[in-house]
């Protein structure tokens, strides 16, 4: 599995407090990102079925 990059731009004040829950939870910004992504992922797939994705 390839490792992708993705610039994303956010207010200022939004990073600031994903910072503050980020470490909270004892993870950087990008892993807290992460386990968010993930987590929306698996609540589309519930409500909606697994995504399927075809890797060529």
């Amino acid at each position: 599995m390839a490792i992708k990059s993705l610039s994303i731009r956010i207010d200022e004040n939004m990073l600031n407090k994903l910072h503050v829950v980020a470490d909270y939870e004892g993870r950087s910004a990008n892993s807290e990102i992460l386990v968010l992504i993930r987590e929306a992922i698996e609540k589309y797939e519930e409500k909606h079925g697994k995504i399927e994705i075809d890797n060529k």
